[in-house]
């Protein structure tokens, strides 16, 4: 039997609590003191314990694992922790839902986030995408207006499909997106049971300079699980928390999930023709075009110690690049890449890379720059050390080394619209994905999509919905609007 010793219970300060059952009185049963400093201290502490949460992505689960490299890439990236088969690099990887707040449920129709932070040996790399390879907007100056649609209705306090459908129904690129939502694999049983994706383009660099663009795939090894709308509405009853339940308990158990990395690789040179816009968040690249090729392993095998500590904390921002990757033209990327981390300075503060978790595991004494003070600055860098460069007391120099490949750019500014490629429009791979799907799997979608649209008030919303999806596929289109009608008529 183990004997744990006891420890003495303090204050913040470090004093020893004589008492933690009874606050200070002034006499038996008379009013509190406000010399009770433990008294105090606890309340003040209990009111600030919550932080503001996440605007998206708010409800999410996390583990730690490692990355193992099992195919060589060194071709196409010289990114350090891809340079061998074999090598492993620690990460922790955050799941989520998107729309809903804190305290919503797992088992809900909603995109779910996959972000894996690499702790590589040249700093940290983030890979911040969804579970599913494409997304509703493809331009950053949307994404406001998108989320309030899809969130609480200022009035209601509730979600609306008036509000929903009216946002897509004037944004005919979400159809793509939209149709995946809907889907069979909108409701994914569990984290472990779904697929990964960067989602975005990214790029690629190798030794010689040579760059490629780049698109991540994170394959489940545990299979595709998903759930009907009445079996998650039944799981979300239960059990609210069902997917950080499942997380919690496989790991704790031994169960360990893992997924393998395949990428699409592109050579720079081929995007300016490639029919599709490879920089648009709403298309995917063929297989066929661009096969996947194997990369490595991901396992997660330890749960965090303290959910608000290492998850809620957990900062992840797709600008955190290593030598080797970079951006790309994508202009949802290009927007993410400002406001991830500015989301993180609000809600944790300018040293959020200081916490234990998002802090870079590359260099003793984490990151090495001249960035001082602020709220809970913990890395004072000694004396010596100066905060202006370039200095003469050897304090950290640039490596006037590039991490990726220059972009190229061209023309004047201005508020452009995407150029378009020859296959180009909001329709096409959305009819190419139903027409993809089985009979049985076309009619669920269909039941899914009416469900909603069939209570939206306004029958313009209605119709501006009904004609994307007969422009993406005529049987899409009347399916779609008769199971509309019949709802509508009931």
């Amino acid at each position: 039997m183990r004997v744990f010793k006891a420890r003495t219970l303090t204050t913040e300060s470090g004093a020893p609590v004589a008492d933690n059952q009874n606050s200070t009185s002034a006499g038996v049963g008379g009013p509190l003191l406000i010399q009770d400093q433990h008294l105090l201290e606890k309340l003040a502490r209990f009111n600030r314990e919550r932080i503001p949460e996440r605007v998206v992505h708010a409800r999410g689960s996390g583990a730690y694992g490692h990355f193992e490299v099992t195919d060589d890439v060194t071709s196409f990236t010289h990114a350090d922790f891809l340079s061998e088969i074999g090598k492993r690099t620690e990460v922790f990887v955050r799941f989520s839902t998107v729309a809903d707040s804190l305290g919503g449920a797992d088992a809900v129709r909603d995109p779910r986030g996959f972000a894996v932070k690499f702790y590589t040996e040249q700093g940290n790399y983030d890979l911040v995408g969804n579970n599913t390879p494409v997304f509703f907007i493809k331009d950053p100056i949307k994404f406001p207006d998108f989320i309030h649609s899809q969130k609480r209705d200022p009035f209601t306090g509730k979600q609306e499909p008036d509000n929903v459908w009216d946002f897509w129904a004037h944004a005919p690129e979400a159809t793509h997106q939209v149709t995946w939502l809907m889907g069979d694999r909108g409701i994914p049983a569990s984290y472990r049971h779904m697929n990964g994706y960067g989602s975005h383009t990214y790029q690629w660099t190798n030794t010689a300079g040579e760059a490629f663009f780049v698109k991540y795939h994170f394959k489940t090894n545990q299979g595709i699980r998903c759930l009907s709308s009445e079996q998650a509405a039944e799981t979300a009853g239960k059990d609210p928390s069902s997917h950080q339940t499942d997380l919690l308990q496989a790991i704790e158990r031994g169960v360990h999930p893992s997924w393998t990395l395949y990428v699409q690789l592109m050579p720079a040179a081929e995007a300016a023709d490639y029919r599709f816009n490879p920089f648009d968040l709403t298309k995917v690249w063929p297989h066929r075009d661009y096969p996947l090729q194997r990369v490595g392993r991901l396992v997660l095998d330890r749960n965090p110690d303290n959910v608000f500590a290492e998850v809620e904390q957990a900062a992840f921002s797709p600008n955190n690049f290593v030598p080797g990757i970079g951006p790309s033209p994508d202009k949802m990327l290009q927007g993410r890449l400002f406001a991830y981390a500015d989301a993180h300075r609000y809600r944790l503060g300018v040293n959020h890379t200081q916490l234990p978790v998002n802090a870079p595991k590359a260099v003793p004494g984490g990151a090495q720059n001249y960035g001082r003070d602020g709220h809970m600055a913990l890395n004072s860098q000694g004396r010596h050390a100066k905060n202006y460069e370039p200095n003469s007391y050897d304090g950290p120099v640039e490596t006037g080394r590039p991490l990726s490949a220059p972009l190229a750019v061209n023309g004047h500014s201005g508020t452009h619209e995407a150029p378009l490629h020859t296959k180009d429009d909001a329709f096409y791979q959305a009819g190419e994905l139903y027409r993809l799907m089985s009979a049985e799997e076309k009619s669920r979608l269909i039941a899914n999509i009416a469900g909603g649209l069939s209570q939206v008030s306004r029958d313009d919303v209605i119709e501006k919905n009904l004609a994307h999806f007969h422009a993406a596929d005529p049987e899409y289109g009347r399916r779609v609007e008769e199971a509309v009608r019949a709802l509508r008529e009931d």
